[in-house]
C-alpha cells in the first residue's frame, strides 16, 4: 500500500469517524422542530396502509395501529415518505410508548442520513477535482455550515432530500462517465429516492436527459456509447425511474398518474396557513415574495467567504469555457461544470419564475447547497494554484487562502458557542439587525429549553402554560421526561401561570400584563425565546 493510499484511508476514516462520534454525543441536545410530529404522522399513516396490505388482520389486533388515520384522503398525501415511513416503523417497533426515546432515535437517524450526504459530497469532489484532498475539503465545508449542521438533527424533509439529490448527482456523474446498464439502474434508484422524498426531485430527470443530449451532440471520438445506445439507456432510465417512484410512495399505488399530478400541483400552490413571511422587517405574502428573497437568505445564512470563493470558482469556470467557445463542450470537465452550474442556478430560477410558495428562509432549496460548496472549493483551488505556481497574484491569493482558513476555524468556534442553536447563525447581520429584519427560531427549538427551565424552577404538580404557537409547545413537551411532561397543561387563557413565545409573527415586545420576563434564551446575541410568569 502506497503512502498516498494510506494517508487517504487514515484521513478520510478519521474524519468520518469523528463526525459519527460527534453525532452520537450531540443528537440528544436538540429540541423537536415544528414539522416533526406532522412528518412522523405522515410516515405512520403510510405505514398503516402498507401493514394493512401485507397483514390484513393486523389492524384488528392492534389498537395503537388502528388509531392511526387511514391513508385515503389524508391531507399530507402530497409528501413522499421514503424517509419517514421506515423511521415511523422503527419508532413503532423500538419505542412504542416513549416519545422522548423516539425523538432521540429520530434525530440520530436524520444525522446518519446527513453523514451519508457528507460522504456523497466527498465522492463528488473527488471525481470533480480528481483529488481526494479537495473532495474532503468540500465535505468539511458542509459540516462547517452552521445551519445545515443543526438541521442535520431535526429537519427530516430538506436534509434527506438534499442527501438523495446529491446522491443522484453522484450516480449521474458515474453513469455519464461510463454508461453501463448497472450504472443506469443505480442512477434510476437514486432519482426515484429523491422524488419519493420531495417532488422537486423530478429536476434530476431534466438534468439527466440534458447530459445525455450533450454526450450525443458533443461526442468525443472513441467513446464507446453510440447515440442509439444513449437513447436506449435514456428510455430504460425513464421507465425504471417511474416504476421505482410509484413503488416507494404508497399514496401513488392507486392511480399513480393522477395522484402524482395532485402532489405536483400542491407543491406549486402549497397552502401555507400563515400566508406571510417576516422578511427584511416586513410581513410579505408568500405569493408575492421578491426575486431577491432566496439570494438574501442564502448569503445571510451562509459563511460569506464560502459565497465569495464560490463566485471566484464560477468565474474561473466561465472564463475557461468562453476562451474555448462551443468546442469546450467536448471536454468532459466542462460538461460536468455545466451540470454543476445548472444544479446551483436552475432551481432558483424556476422557483422565482413560477412564484413558488416558500417559507422558513430558503430551506426548500437546500438541495442546491452541495453545488455551491463544490464551486467554493473550485475557488479555493484557483487561489491555491496561484500560490503554488507563483503567479503574479500569488501574494493576494495566499492572503485569500489564509483568510478563508481562519474563517473556517472561526465558523467552527461560532458553532460551538451557538450549540444547540446553530440554526440561528447569520453570517453578515449583527444580532440586533437580524432580530429586526429576519425570521428567528422558526423551527421552535427554543421551546424545549424554556419548558425544561420551568420544570426545574417550578415544583408544582400542575403547571398551566399559554403560547401563541401551540405546535412547537406540544412538540417539545414530547421530548421531556414523562414525569415533567405530565405536569404541564396547555391553558389558552390570561389566567395561565406561564406565557412562552419565540416571537414568530409577533417580533415586538409583549405586554407587561403577561407578568415579568423570568427567562430568556439568546443564540449568538439573538433573542429567540422568552418565558413570562404571572404573579
Amino acid at each position: 500500500m502506497s503512502v498516498s493510499t494510506t494517508a487517504r484511508k487514515v484521513s478520510v476514516g478519521a474524519f468520518f469517524s469523528l463526525l459519527l462520534v460527534l453525532g452520537l454525543c450531540l443528537h440528544r441536545d436538540y429540541g423537536v422542530s415544528w414539522d416533526e410530529t406532522t412528518d412522523h404522522q405522515n410516515g405512520a399513516v403510510n405505514g398503516r396502509y402498507v401493514a394493512e396490505l401485507l397483514f390484513p388482520g393486523l389492524l384488528r389486533g392492534n389498537p395503537k395501529l388502528a388509531a392511526i388515520p387511514p391513508l385515503a384522503n389524508y391531507h399530507e398525501n402530497d409528501h413522499g415518505v421514503l424517509f419517514e415511513l421506515p423511521v415511523a416503523a422503527l419508532g413503532f417497533l423500538l419505542t412504542p410508548s416513549d416519545s422522548q426515546t423516539y425523538f432521540y432515535m429520530r434525530h440520530l437517524l436524520i444525522f446518519l442520513m446527513f453523514v451519508g450526504g457528507v460522504w456523497v459530497l466527498y465522492q463528488l469532489g473527488t471525481i470533480y477535482f480528481q483529488s481526494w484532498q479537495w473532495g474532503l475539503l468540500a465535505a468539511l465545508l458542509l459540516v462547517l455550515s452552521p445551519r445545515f449542521f443543526a438541521e442535520a438533527f431535526f429537519n427530516g424533509k430538506d436534509i434527506p432530500f438534499m442527501v438523495c439529490f446529491a446522491l443522484a448527482m453522484y450516480t449521474l456523474f458515474r453513469f455519464i462517465a461510463q454508461p453501463t446498464a448497472w450504472r443506469m439502474v443505480a442512477h434510476a434508484v437514486a432519482t426515484a429516492a429523491a422524488i419519493d422524498i420531495r417532488v422537486p426531485g423530478i429536476m434530476l430527470i431534466a438534468f439527466t436527459i440534458g447530459m445525455i443530449l450533450l454526450e450525443i451532440g458533443w461526442a468525443v471520438p472513441g467513446r464507446t456509447a453510440s447515440p442509439r445506445r444513449w437513447l436506449f439507456l435514456a428510455l430504460l432510465y425513464l421507465g425504471l425511474t417511474a416504476i421505482l417512484v410509484v413503488a416507494g410512495w404508497p399514496a401513488l399505488w392507486t392511480n399513480p398518474v393522477a395522484h402524482f399530478m395532485q402532489a405536483y400541483q400542491s407543491l406549486s400552490h402549497f397552502n401555507w396557513p400563515a400566508k406571510t413571511n417576516f422578511y427584511l422587517g416586513h410581513y410579505v405574502a408568500v405569493e408575492k415574495l421578491p426575486w431577491h428573497y432566496i439570494p438574501v437568505w442564502l448569503v445571510s445564512t451562509t459563511p460569506l467567504p464560502y459565497v465569495l470563493v464560490a463566485l471566484l470558482g464560477l468565474a474561473a469556470g466561465l472564463y475557461q469555457a468562453c476562451r474555448k467557445g462551443w468546442g469546450s463542450l467536448r471536454s468532459a470537465t466542462v460538461r460536468l461544470e455545466l451540470l454543476l452550474a445548472g444544479w446551483l442556478f436552475a432551481p432558483v430560477i424556476i422557483v422565482v419564475a413560477l412564484g413558488s410558495v416558500l417559507y422558513d428562509g430558503w430551506r426548500h432549496l437546500y438541495f442546491i447547497y452541495p453545488a455551491l460548496l463544490l464551486w467554493a472549493v473550485r475557488g479555493v483551488k484557483v487561489l491555491a494554484e496561484a500560490v503554488w505556481q507563483k503567479q503574479s497574484t500569488w501574494k493576494l491569493s495566499a492572503l485569500g487562502v489564509g483568510v478563508f482558513g481562519l474563517n473556517a476555524l472561526y465558523v467552527g468556534g461560532q458553532m460551538i458557542q451557538l450549540h444547540p442553536y446553530q440554526n440561528l447563525y447569520f453570517s453578515v447581520l449583527p444580532p440586533a439587525t437580524a432580530e429586526q429584519l429576519m425570521e428567528r427560531d422558526y423551527w421552535g427549538l427554543g421551546f424545549r429549553e424554556g419548558l425544561e427551565w420551568i420544570a426545574v424552577h417550578d415544583t408544582s404538580s400542575h403547571i398551566t402554560i399559554h403560547t401563541p404557537a401551540q405546535y412547537p409547545l406540544y412538540n417539545n413537551l414530547l421530548i421531556l421526561n414523562p414525569a415533567d411532561r405530565a405536569r404541564f397543561h396547555y391553558f389558552p387563557s390570561p389566567k395561565s401561570r406561564y406565557f412562552i413565545t419565540n416571537f414568530r409573527w409577533q417580533p415586538d415586545s409583549y405586554l407587561s400584563s403577561l407578568g415579568p420576563e423570568v427567562y430568556v434564551i439568546r443564540a449568538g446575541g439573538i433573542k429567540i425565546l422568552s418565558v413570562f410568569r404571572r404573579p
